[in-house]
């Protein structure tokens, strides 16, 4: 929500600056410093850093927002470090040239201003993928596509030197966004290539959902009866190594070979809820995704347990090794 927000102060709908009272006095006080002192200089960079900040502010805020999500101190400090030197370079490179190549103000900066608009939108897409269904995934990251064609639609209409370019343009977001969409109504999983994924998808795994130690139970007695061997994968909409093991691990040919006479139940503990909770109290594991393996005898192989993601090829050997072992 905060980035919807941030991008619709980048669309121009709202401008989010300090009070005009608190810029004019800082502006003021930036005219007042010594030139020529690396002092002043210092002051002075200050200052316009607070002015500017209707400028950068949303862009800066979001960077802040996404640090705070990963929790990690060092990396966030290098990646403020990083922004830093980035928005710093081009006024290094702009003031040794002696303002020769400093570009002219013109209706460019507000388009340019938009397109920050439309990556805020991206981040807030991404933001929520990991807590959503993988369609309803798909539908988010077609919002800043086909807002990204509207926009550059709009933008080649008033712009007659570009307005070829910025149509070829608007048209490829425009056709990315409809296929995100199709994708989403037809089952479509990857955002990166939404309309292949509609194949793969086709030969996924045939999973039988589970929600209670007591559908464990009778899942892997059944398939002690028959002599067959057992996968129990626990799995979460909002849990994105299980979304790459469903993609990229799951649809491999060596995998669905090794799996071929297996019993495969999927815990699903989306909810989190009093049943999910027992099942992961069973294995005693803290959440998804965690893999175990069952021989036909109807024995776990905890040996053999995977957590986390695990490449396709790594993932068929540990699955032959698991059904191929004693208990």
């Amino acid at each position: 929500l905060v980035f919807v927000v941030l991008a619709m102060s980048m669309f121009g709908l709202f401008t989010l600056q300090m009070p005009v009272a608190i810029q004019t006095r800082i502006a003021s006080l930036s005219n007042r410093q010594s030139a020529g002192t690396f002092g002043g200089v210092a002051v002075m960079g200050a200052l316009s850093a607070l002015i500017v900040t209707t400028c950068v502010g949303p862009a800066l805020v979001g960077a802040l927002l996404v640090i705070s999500q990963s929790g990690e101190l060092a990396r966030g400090g290098a990646a403020l470090f990083a922004m830093s030197i980035g928005m710093g370079t081009p006024l290094l490179v702009v003031g040794a040239s002696a303002g020769r190549l400093l570009p002219k103000a013109g209706p460019w900066m507000e388009l340019v201003k938009k397109l920050f608009g439309v990556m805020m939108l991206a981040v807030a897409a991404w933001m929520l993928v990991r807590i959503v269904p993988e369609r309803v995934a798909l539908l988010l990251w077609a919002v800043p596509a086909l807002v990204l064609a509207a926009l550059l639609w709009v933008e080649s209409r008033a712009r007659s030197a570009a307005a070829w370019g910025l149509r070829v343009a608007g048209v490829v977001a425009g056709l990315y966004g409809v296929a995100l969409t199709a994708a989403s109504a037809l089952g479509g999983t990857d955002p990166l290539a939404p309309l292949p994924a509609l194949g793969a998808r086709a030969h996924a795994l045939p999973f039988h959902i589970i929600k209670s130690v007591a559908d464990l139970d009778r899942g892997v007695a059944e398939a002690k009866a028959s002599g067959r061997t057992v996968l129990v994968d626990f799995s979460a909409d909002w849990c994105t190594s299980c979304k790459e093991m469903e993609r990229y691990t799951f649809t491999d040919p060596a995998v669905q070979a090794a799996l071929r006479s297996t019993v495969l139940l999927r815990a699903d503990v989306t909810r989190n809820d009093a049943d999910d909770e027992a099942l992961l109290r069973r294995f005693g594991i803290f959440g998804p995704p965690t893999i175990a393996f069952y021989g036909a005898d109807g024995r776990e192989r905890s040996g053999y347990r995977v957590v986390g993601y695990m490449k396709a090829d790594a993932f068929a050997s540990r699955t032959r090794a698991a059904f191929g072992s004693p208990p």
